[in-house]
């Protein structure tokens, strides 16, 4: 509704609010109202003061709402692979799995009729913001882009960078990686608010040095941020040593290229990075995507996530689609509280576990702070948010608190009723 005094759009959403400002506990409204104004939230209160007595009220009764998920790590094109070669290791499971299935991206027909469906389960799942590779195919990943702005869901999306290392049914020249890259920086760097490119070396093994030096250069230009992968597997670490013997640890090649945190960065895994390694990440404001069902998968290892936090990395976390079975922020949360108890007995008890509001804070303004202010009801953030309907999952009759961890870990995309991104209201996409 309009307020005539600010020419702004006004709305207010009633329900049970929850949101994590800090990691440490939950804002529990009961029966509280969110005060959201051009797309961003104005203020939440509990009680709805005379100044907006004029104003609609969307009532969503005894329902949860809370922010939309946002997924810092996401490969598209693995999608239709999800639940094959899990048995294998992750550098097998490329060889054998993902490579091949990424190639089928040549042929636009083959990418518009997967990614139609990965949009879809994206936007179903509730996920509102999500980092993704494609494949290093343009024209796939043009095709990628222009589907995330149909939906109204917000995304950065890649053209993945490969010349070297890799099969030559999925490689690309050093020239043409970094000319293609940048066509699609100066086509979509301005076509949406909520949709923008981003730089994307797949990883060191197979990048040149070339490559890596200009995809650098290239999101400095633009000021564009660059998503990688870091330490996911302990043969991947080894393979980098004796690719780039010069340098002292897989962190520092990135740095030398100027492709870990001169622009916003986020690095997948994170698994068996050095204690060095990851006090660079602290330094230079890397975020580190933690993928607990891809690390269980592929036999990787578990990421240490308190000691990054201890370090004050960033953190948040990403399905991994396809090593990570499930498109679930939800899902990925419980695996990562899951992981940190692990890690709580391998550590002798040293390194703390995640509790319910660390982990729904890193699925949620964690992940939602590389987007901006995002994935919190605080003054000022875009109102990204879910209304959930858990009545289905057992008795309302127990704590707000209560009511959001059973529905993190036994609810599903059933129990969401509606999604908002940036103020809109988002229906299920029709893509063309």
């Amino acid at each position: 509704m309009s307020d005539s005094s600010t020419n702004s759009q006004t709305t207010i959403y009633k329900g049970n609010i929850i949101f994590t400002p800090t990691s440490k506990e939950f804002n529990i409204l009961k029966n509280g109202y969110i005060v959201v104004e051009n797309g961003r939230v104005k203020e939440v209160l509990s009680i709805l003061p005379d100044k907006y007595k004029n104003q609609n009220v969307i009532d969503y009764g005894n329902k949860l709402i809370i922010p939309g998920f946002s997924d810092l790590h996401f490969h598209a094109p693995q999608y239709a692979n999800r639940g094959l070669g899990m048995d294998k290791e992750l550098l097998p499971w490329l060889n054998q799995y993902t490579f091949p299935e990424e190639a089928k991206y040549a042929d636009p027909n083959y990418a518009k009729k997967i990614y139609k469906r990965v949009v879809k389960e994206i936007w179903k799942q509730g996920t509102t913001r999500i980092v993704v590779f494609s494949s290093l195919h343009k024209e796939s990943t043009k095709i990628l882009l222009d589907y995330f702005i149909q939906s109204g869901l917000g995304a950065y999306v890649g053209k993945v960078g490969m010349d070297r290392n890799s099969p030559d049914f999925l490689i690309e020249t050093t020239e043409l990686s970094l000319s293609d890259t940048e066509e699609i920086l100066k086509e979509y760097g301005n076509k949406s608010n909520i949709v923008k490119p981003i730089v994307t070396p797949r990883f060191v093994p197979t990048c040149t040095p070339e490559s890596l030096g200009g995809f650098g250069e290239l999101a400095a230009k633009y000021n564009v941020p660059i998503q990688s992968h870091i330490s996911e597997n302990l043969g991947e670490v080894e393979w980098v040593k004796e690719l780039h013997p010069e340098f002292e640890d897989y962190a520092s090649v990135y740095n030398n290229f100027k492709c870990f945190g001169q622009v916003p960065t986020v690095m997948a895994h994170c698994v068996h990075n050095t204690d060095k390694e990851i006090d660079l990440m602290a330094k230079n404001g890397v975020y580190a995507a933690h993928c607990p069902n891809a690390n269980y998968n592929l036999a990787s290892g578990i990421m240490p996530v308190r000691k990054f936090l201890n370090k004050g990395v960033n953190v948040g976390l990403g399905t991994d689609v396809g090593a990570g079975h499930k498109v679930s922020i939800p899902n990925v949360m419980v695996a990562a509280m899951q992981a940190s108890k692990i890690k709580w007995l391998e550590s002798d008890k040293k390194l703390d576990w995640l509790t319910t509001e660390e982990a729904f804070y890193l699925g949620t303004k964690g992940s939602g702070s590389f987007f901006g202010n995002v994935g919190s009801f605080e003054e000022g953030y875009e109102f990204d948010a879910l209304v959930i309907d858990d009545s289905s999952l057992g008795d309302l009759n127990i704590t707000l608190r209560e009511r959001l961890q059973r529905y993190i870990y036994i609810g599903d995309d059933r129990n969401i009723i509606e999604r908002y991104v940036a103020g809109k209201k988002i229906e299920e996409p029709q893509l063309d």
